[in-house]
């Protein structure tokens, strides 16, 4: 699968083919599948729809690796118009939005550290006021500590922002317990990036058992835990240490990424469960698409098993 890392990355750059996958027929079945829209009018609406059916929503305007101030402004003006909306139809009662500090200004090489936390505060302010929270994405390894650096920075004004934690580092059960505290939400994930052995896990029954590691740690403490994961297997294991540490359900939520599963989705909300659903939108859904196959090709898979079958 290695083989089609720069394939992958050629095509994302290729404003052609974008327009291919985009406007036939098949392809762009593929496409709405999993980004509502380029719009926010799009994403709303998608939020919408979701909170029809008893579900609720995070929102992540596309766009990460910003290196210039501008394009970090008009990512920030895309949320505060997102939250204005969500806010004007009154589905902040079940929708957050979720931050990549990338996209926000952390990449760029003077002050992006202080450049992504003015930024993310600006957005958490507007969220709180809107009625919701933000959560902080989580990138590659490399940002880790520079992204929960900013976490605890907003978590002074902002106590309720969230995290993510990806379950293939090896450092991630012990970061699971720095945050298992009151009031602290904690996405956990297994993790899309391709990152190096000295730093994650690379067989896939590792990373299981990281995850089931970290799920322990999170259940048992007194967070929120944002349980983010379509592996059935994980599912059930999560209710039944959810079960086993005497947690109702509404102590912690389950997170799958829009258009994957639909069914389950619903199943579980239909069962008394709070499932949250990760929505991606705006221009930037090609590149990110072909960004995180060529990350880990082995996702081309599950995307092509979850267009067979939705449940």
């Amino acid at each position: 699968m290695s083989l089609l890392r720069q394939p992958i990355l050629l095509l994302a750059r290729s404003e052609k083919v974008k327009k291919l996958v985009s406007t036939m027929p098949v392809s762009a079945g593929i496409v709405t599948s999993y980004v509502p829209g380029e719009t926010t009018a799009a994403a709303v609406k998608a939020t919408s729809d979701l909170l029809d059916d008893g579900l609720r929503a995070t929102l992540d305007f596309l766009g990460e690796d910003t290196l210039d101030v501008e394009q970090a402004d008009a990512t920030v003006a895309a949320y505060l118009d997102l939250l204005q909306q969500l806010a004007a139809q009154g589905l902040t009662r079940g929708a957050e939005v979720s931050v990549k500090l990338s996209a926000v200004g952390q990449a760029i090489p003077e002050n992006g550290d202080k450049i992504a936390l003015e930024n993310a505060r600006t957005i958490c302010r507007a969220a709180r006021n809107a009625g919701t929270t933000v959560t902080l994405d989580m990138e590659d390894h490399t940002t880790t500590d520079r992204t929960l650096a900013t976490l605890r920075e907003l978590r002074k004004d902002f106590p309720e922002t969230g995290a993510v934690l990806q379950a293939y580092l090896h450092r991630t059960e012990a970061d699971c317990r720095a945050l298992a505290y009151e009031g602290s939400r904690v996405r956990l994930c297994k993790g899309a990036y391709k990152e190096p052995e000295t730093v994650a896990f690379q067989d896939r029954l590792d990373v299981d058992r990281s995850y089931v590691r970290c799920l322990k740690v999170l259940l048992a403490g007194q967070g929120y835990p944002m349980i983010a994961t379509h592996d059935p297997r994980m599912v059930e294991i999560a209710s039944s240490l959810a079960s086993r540490y005497g947690r109702a359900q509404g102590s912690y939520e389950f997170q799958m990424l829009y258009g994957i599963r639909p069914e389950e989705q619903k199943r579980l909300a239909g069962s008394g469960e709070t499932m949250r659903v990760y929505i991606p939108y705006g221009l930037e859904w090609y590149g990110y698409l072909m960004r995180r196959l060529a990350e880990r090709p082995q996702n081309l898979s599950f995307f092509v098993k979850s267009l067979v079958s939705k449940k």
